[in-house]
């Protein structure tokens, strides 16, 4: 080739690779609207009650859960309502069972204090745990098979589990691992009964199967588990929450095989992971891979807490189409993002996006591994993992690592790109296991270098 013509064709591929860069920034807009475009949360009944009227006293002394109840028969017959929770306590006795049609708006000062009487979360319902579907003790707030629910307003729900559930980690072992063997012989649903007597956690606020959903304002304190789980439902909207939730396994959020959600403008500051997106364990979530977690959006965030926002491990029906963007954090976070699967899981997590994130001090900025906890070794159910794009991230301080990937022989990672990633200070840069096609653009692990320095006459080692 003449000098000329690679001279051109060097200009050339150039001009396509900037193409294809702003092509690729094109598509992530486009396809980030597109999900938008299909989540409107819930719609607010024109109907307006305050739960004063219908029994309830906000001393925190009088059970009000009869007065709840009697809300959501009305919602019922009435074709949906707005309930008003005025400033005060708010005692119940049991958990409040959702209807379709309704809106719980907690005004400035209002709390929803539940009772820590595990005997109130009983008859068992349908429910999940880690993965697995059975029976279980009810959810503090419960949603099953309803639609356009809304819980907003300035004030709290309060799990109150400091001094019975929160103790039950310590006991739930057995329980656990009795839960898993249920899962991986596939015996039917129906048969696996927890409660009375048994130690798993119930949820502070779950959706199961439910759609046209809004959580806004409010602040969630003292969760028995995770703090709010979207299970198989879509169109959410979480906005401006805030949560001070430092209890043991008090994830903020957790959706799985759940789709099109808008998590925005929120204030972590949980125990555990403060959005941990899943979708199954193992069998499972084979058997339902129809219903991938997809098209979740987290933006404007301020993270603190264990991590800021995981994938896995429970991921087994797969998880895609994620959007980080624009977020920072409010204090410590041991990592950044933290995909983690192995070869128990199978699954898929793929198309993930983060963009623009600040973080100060963390353990690990970056950790995606096929291999948790050293789990699973002997399987085949490989994960396929690939299509991560992060841009324009930045860390103070990464103690340990700060990009970490591991994959697997049979499926390494695959195409990864880091662009514009900055991490001031860093014990080990760069950790790279089973992958191909990862990628590197303008990125500083441990501080930028600036010009050589030039050889002086004693450094010849030559003369």
């Amino acid at each position: 080739m003449k000098k000329t013509g690679f001279i051109l064709f060097i200009f050339m591929l150039g001009m396509n690779l900037d193409l294809f860069s702003q092509t690729s920034s094109n598509d992530v807009t486009s396809q980030k609207n597109q999900i938008l475009e299909h989540i409107t949360g819930a719609e607010i009944p024109d109907l307006t009650v305050s739960i004063l009227k219908l029994g309830a006293k906000g001393d925190g002394k009088k059970d009000c859960k009869p007065a709840f109840d009697k809300a959501m028969k009305m919602a019922k017959k009435k074709g949906g309502l707005h309930i008003i929770v005025p400033s005060g306590v708010y005692m119940l006795n049991g958990p409040i069972h959702l209807v379709s049609n309704v809106c719980i708006d907690l005004q400035e000062g209002a709390t929803l204090m539940f009772s820590d009487n595990p005997e109130y979360y009983l008859p068992a319902v349908k429910t999940s745990w880690e993965g697995t579907f059975l029976q279980n003790y009810s959810p503090f707030i419960y949603g099953y098979q309803v639609h356009d629910v809304s819980i907003i307003g300035k004030g709290t729900v309060d799990g109150n589990a400091m001094n019975t559930f929160a103790t039950w980690r310590a006991k739930q072992k057995t329980d656990q691992l009795l839960s898993r063997k249920m899962n991986h012989e596939s015996m039917a649903v129906s048969e696996r009964n927890f409660g009375e007597g048994q130690f798993l956690r119930p949820h502070l606020i779950q959706f199961f199967n439910c759609s046209n959903i809004t959580m806004e304002g409010v602040i969630i304190t003292n969760s028995p588990f995770w703090c709010i789980h979207l299970l198989k439902s879509e169109n959410i909207i979480c906005r401006g929450l805030r949560y001070d939730a430092k209890l043991v396994n008090n994830d903020g959020i957790d959706p799985e095989y759940s789709r099109n959600i808008l998590i925005e403008d929120v204030h972590f500051n949980n125990g555990d992971d403060n959005v941990a997106i899943k979708s199954g364990r193992d069998n499972d979530g084979w058997d339902n891979t129809s219903t991938p977690s997809e098209n979740i959006i987290i933006r404007r965030c301020h993270f603190k807490g264990l991590h800021a926002v995981v994938i896995g491990s429970e991921m087994s029906a797969g998880v895609r189409n994620v959007f980080i963007e624009d977020c920072d954090y409010a204090g410590y976070c041991k990592r950044a993002l933290y995909v983690k699967t192995n070869p128990d899981r199978g699954g898929f997590v793929r198309s993930i996006h983060v963009n623009n994130c600040q973080f100060d001090e963390v353990e690990d900025l970056f950790y995606i591994t096929s291999m948790y906890a050293g789990e699973g070794l002997d399987n085949n159910h490989f994960s396929d993992v690939t299509d991560i794009y992060i841009n324009n991230v930045s860390c103070n301080k990464a103690r340990a690592g700060g990009i970490i990937l591991q994959g697997t022989k049979q499926k390494p990672l695959r195409n990864i790109v880091f662009n514009h990633v900055d991490i001031k200070e860093v014990k080990n840069a760069l950790s790279m296991d089973n992958t191909e096609d990862i990628v590197f653009r303008n990125c500083h692990l441990g501080g930028k270098a600036g010009i050589p320095t030039q050889a002086a006459a004693k450094d010849n080692i030559f003369k």
